[in-house]
């Protein structure tokens, strides 16, 4: 079958090659009526009319893609919000993702930055799937946009979350409810979890403010699973009674229900005992344990738009500093005032 041509759609719509070339690439439409740039959209329709992209790239030396690189997002359902973002935006203004996943391979990283630029894509982002300060890999476009991590030598744009906030807000909501004894579940320690340093330092902020001294020993830490999150939680009902905590704010949603597990071992009611509070709103966790969890949430779909935004021109951005996206709060049924002393 003969390739449909663009003077093929001139004809049908009755006007000239020059007028079908400025509608269907949005250049000048602005000199032409709504009624005719109608007309021509039915028509290339109507044939089947397909832009040709290589010779249109040619022309105006872009290609329309925009190339993402990260480590594991795509294979990591609660992160793949941050690609639905930006592929949202990249839709929008009429542009494709090419994404490569590199688990995290640093010669795997170095071939996806290579086939991109080679591939002469408009934009790129390079993300990872939690906050983290990464040095800029070699190659990188000077434009690029860091999405979930910040570059340590700066002077690129750069999104994450404001995960210090994250940790006032989660804290402030436990002293909100009457709360004193509050304790964080921790994840390792390990410099590289920057969000575990942030958030600590929110919850120390809070306690502060609220005139409540920290307690050491309500700081433990664990692997960032529901075992790690369950024995941590453990360790905090070794301590004596007068020193258990009555409210945990846990490093994120799966440990929090590892320390669900542990306080239904011993009997306990959430949140009439026990308040509980997480981060990351995951799907498949956060909304579905009972009681449903009341967490912080990071904000990937968001952070996503921006990042694309920024990608493509349509949003300033500060090279020297990268923007801290808000966590909001989710509010569920996991916090509520202390227990009562017995006898009281």
């Amino acid at each position: 079958m003969a390739r449909v041509r663009m003077s093929d759609v001139a004809v049908a719509a009755g006007v000239s090659t020059a007028t079908v070339s400025m509608v269907l690439s949005g250049a000048g439409s602005d000199r032409i009526s709504p009624q005719t740039q109608a007309r021509v959209r039915e028509a290339a329709a109507a044939i089947g009319y397909a832009p040709n992209s290589v010779a249109r790239s040619l022309r105006t030396q872009r290609t329309r893609m925009i190339g993402l690189v990260s480590d594991t997002i795509a294979t990591t359902p609660f992160a793949g919000r941050m690609l639905a973002g930006a592929n949202d935006v990249a839709r929008d203004h009429g542009n494709l993702v090419v994404l490569v996943n590199t688990d995290d391979d640093a010669a795997q990283e170095r071939q996806a930055i290579q086939a991109l630029t080679g591939q002469r894509v408009d934009a790129m982002i390079y993300a990872r799937m939690w906050h983290r300060v990464v040095d800029a890999p070699a190659g990188l476009p000077a434009d690029t946009v860091f999405l979930d991590c910040r570059p340590a030598q700066g002077g690129w744009p750069a999104v994450v979350p404001d995960d210090r906030r994250g940790g006032v807000v989660a804290t402030r909501e436990l002293v909100a409810a009457g709360h004193r004894r509050i304790a964080y579940v921790d994840a390792p320690r390990d410099d590289e979890v920057v969000a575990s340093r942030l958030r600590h330092e929110g919850y120390l902020e809070v306690l502060a403010e609220a005139g409540i001294t920290p307690d050491p020993a309500l700081h433990v830490r664990g692997i960032t699973d529901a075992g790690g999150g369950r024995a941590a939680t453990e360790e905090l009902f070794a301590l004596p009674a007068e020193r258990r905590p009555t409210a945990i704010f846990c490093f994120n949603d799966r440990m929090a229900m590892g320390a669900y597990t542990a306080a239904y071992r011993r009997g306990l009611r959430i949140p009439d005992d026990l308040s509980i509070v997480g981060y990351d709103d995951q799907q498949l966790i956060a909304a579905e344990i009972d009681p449903p969890l009341t967490t912080v949430a990071l904000p990937h779909y968001e952070m996503g738009r921006w990042a694309m935004e920024v990608a493509l021109g349509v949003r300033e951005s500060d090279r020297d500093a990268p923007l801290l996206m808000d966590c909001p709060m989710i509010r569920r049924d996991s916090v509520g005032p202390p227990p009562t002393p017995a006898g009281n």
